[in-house]
């Protein structure tokens, strides 16, 4: 019967890989991956001679064909990444979307993923999170888009190169402020994994202090907004909202609207109001 197998493989230190992930391996007839020298370096390393044919985003429909057309006659197919699970901030949804479209049989071979790794042991909630994957490339791009996650309770995950994480430890800042608590995780399972927790101030002096620290892979996991923070916050924007609203409307109405959509006091709001119109 075939079966398209994702499998998940190591993120840096090669003993990570299951036994169930090596016997998967060597015993489908293909393995569609990324980029293909990389993955046979993987292959050589536990001896395994399974043919291989790459699969990646930009020619992830022209694969998607093939895959599904060797599934069809019953061959099976394992789907790696370069490193992790696949899927995950990596191509394959495009073949995992048809499989199930064309009834297919789908079989996950579960182990690393950097963004669960680095959320273990960050020292933040657990409980609940968001995975964000990339940031934006662009500076204006990527603001806006941490402004929509200003007011995020749960915990946020981000993946970030080496040559943007400056960067985007800045635009945090600058959208989160400087105390909100992230942990900061390199190259993990390698040989120079960091594992650094603080408040974004301190990580950004971190990073700078030391250009070494700016290589590597990087998952940052970064707090959600605390309830205290977020009471601060909605009570900014309900101000700001009243100073326009009152331009056209009276004061109380003006509170009353505000108040309704920030779920801020109406009482405190109002007295606020009331210092600014004298």
């Amino acid at each position: 019967m075939s079966i398209l197998y994702i499998v998940a493989t190591p993120i840096g230190n090669l003993n990570d890989i299951s036994t169930h992930a090596i016997e998967t391996l060597k015993s489908v007839d293909f393995i569609a991956c990324e980029d293909t020298r990389h993955t046979k370096q993987l292959l050589s390393h536990f001896g395994i001679s399974t043919p291989t044919f790459s699969y990646h985003e930009h020619n992830e429909q022209k694969s998607a064909d093939k895959i599904i057309q060797c599934l069809q006659e019953k061959k099976s197919i394992a789907l790696v990444s370069d490193a992790g699970t696949p899927l995950i901030s990596d191509p394959g949804y495009a073949i995992v979307s048809r499989a199930h479209e064309l009834n297919i049989t789908l079989s996950p071979i579960p182990g690393p993923c950097a963004a669960i790794a680095a959320l273990s042991v960050s020292g933040l909630p657990s409980d609940k999170f968001i995975f964000e994957g990339f940031l934006p490339a662009k500076t204006g791009t990527r603001q806006h888009r941490l402004l929509e996650l200003a007011t995020e309770s749960r915990t946020l995950i981000f993946y970030e190169a080496p040559h943007r994480i400056l960067e985007t430890v800045q635009d945090i800042i600058i959208i989160f402020g400087g105390a909100r608590e992230i942990t900061i995780c390199r190259e993990l399972t390698k040989t120079f994994e960091t594992i650094y927790k603080s408040t974004t101030k301190n990580v950004l002096k971190w990073l700078e202090e030391n250009s070494n620290h700016q290589k590597g892979e990087f998952v940052l996991v970064v707090a959600g907004i605390s309830d205290d923070e977020k009471e601060t916050l909605n009570q900014q924007q309900a101000q700001q909202l009243v100073k326009k609203l009152i331009t056209d409307l009276p004061l109380k109405k003006s509170v009353h609207i505000a108040a309704e959509l920030f779920h801020v006091s109406k009482n405190t709001l109002y007295d606020w109001a009331l210092t600014l119109k004298r």
